[in-house]
């Protein structure tokens, strides 16, 4: 593992520079989604401001999880490098784009819509960081031949104990959901629908992983994770069907409005 990269005396740590590309790729996604549909706005202006609301709301929804770590640490616990929540960076940049959309004239739902995609990308890109760094957010032991140690990373494994390389396993989920949902932004879809795929298949693919990761049980046998991913499912459900059926009704208004015309 390379939890940190070292230039001369500096020691940049590789959980940041992946999130920092993390961060391109998804304005690059974004920037083209917004060329593909004309929309005039700042693209990449849009998508700083929402990495920044989302690795606050990370930390801060880590903590609130753990309250152990903060109880050891103290104030510290915030700017370590290591302990962001998937949920709360999730909610604090929707917030984000949300207001932004609006802001921009936009619109907030067509906003998560066109950025949807990036966030899957993104997530998948920033979860190299973690494998890199090894910041605990890996698997249980395992006998599959691509079973893992990290004894160099943040919190070290035992040498002869291999775990699930998870990080892998949501880099490879990320990349193909973002593909999905790019693929299918390009088509006519009602605005919302885009929005709710992702949080269906996002929410599925972390309640999934979890059963193989070393988070603490909270309720029913599930981790904290796991709930917040069960109840992405259900409101992208919702709003996919929300959206859907908004589309036929504008689609009957609108062959109504021909026959009046004709």
């Amino acid at each position: 593992m390379l939890p940190y990269i070292h230039l001369w005396h500096l020691n940049l740590p590789t959980f940041g520079l992946m999130l920092w590309l993390a961060a391109v790729a998804a304005a690059f996604v974004v920037d083209r989604g917004f060329k593909r549909l004309h929309i005039d706005a700042d693209a990449v202006g849009m998508v700083a401001v929402a990495v920044v609301a989302g690795i606050v709301g990370a930390k801060l929804w880590h903590v609130i999880d753990t309250p152990m770590e903060f109880h050891e640490q103290g104030w510290r616990v915030l700017w370590d490098s290591a302990g962001f929540a998937w949920f709360g960076g999730l909610a604090f940049g929707i917030f984000a784009l949300v207001f932004q959309g609006w802001w921009a004239k936009i619109g907030g739902l067509r906003t998560l819509d066109l950025a949807a995609p990036a966030a899957a990308i993104g997530y998948g890109v920033g979860r190299i960081g973690c494998f890199l760094s090894g910041d605990g957010c890996y698997g249980v032991e395992t006998k599959l031949p691509w079973g893992m140690t990290f004894p160099n990373g943040i919190e070290p494994t035992p040498t002869f104990v291999r775990v699930h390389p998870t990080p892998l396993y949501e880099l490879a989920a990320g990349l193909l959901i973002g593909w999905w949902l790019w693929w299918r932004g390009g088509k006519q879809r009602g605005t919302g629908a885009i929005l709710g795929e992702y949080l269906v298949l996002t929410g599925m693919a972390r309640f999934l992983v979890e059963f193989i990761r070393r988070n603490p049980k909270v309720l029913w046998g599930l981790s904290n994770a796991q709930l917040a991913s069960a109840g992405s499912v259900v409101v992208g459900v919702v709003l996919v069907a929300w959206a859907a059926r908004r589309q036929v009704t504008r689609a009957e208004e609108a062959g109504k409005v021909v026959e009046k015309t004709a």
